[in-house]
């Protein structure tokens, strides 16, 4: 069992914590701006933008399949009822829209050539992790086949992490 708190009887407390670093990150990349080149800035608005469209489509692809098998919910404990998903993206990563989502923020802080948006997507990177444990450990409580899955599977981001 995870040594992390629940934060709820499903993990309310996980999603408000994910709730205020969302609006940390978006309010950072639209305060302090890095002072960047005319075509130095063009290609990085063009390389955050890939990355937050390439990190929003992994999320909703993400999301899709959870609603297919019951199993979406924003909250980490597992649903009653739900079952295990371990196809579409989730073949990947064992927690695509966390990876999606810290993918997007990152694309956001280069967009928008923020040093404070980037620090913002590294600390929800981290948080996503936290929440992932605590996740994870109900998850294996939960499902059997879990542990076998989590062996052979990335946590967050497709073929690095």
């Amino acid at each position: 069992m995870s040594r992390l708190p629940s934060l709820g009887p499903r993990g309310e407390g996980w999603v408000l914590v994910q709730g205020v670093l969302f609006v940390l990150v978006a309010a950072a990349g639209v305060g302090v701006r890095a002072a960047v080149a005319s075509p130095m800035a063009e290609l990085l608005g063009l390389a955050g933008a890939t990355l937050v469209i390439l990190g929003l489509g992994l999320a909703l692809a993400a999301s899709g399949s959870l609603g297919r098998g019951g199993a979406f919910s924003a909250l980490p404990r597992p649903r009653a009822g739900a079952a295990l998903v371990a196809s579409g993206p989730y073949r990947l990563v064992r927690h695509p829209i966390y990876g999606g989502i810290v993918i997007a923020a990152v694309g956001w802080a280069i967009a928008r050539h923020s040093l404070v948006a980037g620090a913002m997507a590294a600390l929800l990177l981290a948080f996503f992790d936290l929440k992932r444990r605590r996740e994870e450990a109900w998850l294996e409580a939960r499902f059997p086949a879990y542990a076998g899955y989590a062996a052979r599977t990335r946590r967050m981001i497709p073929w690095l992490y």
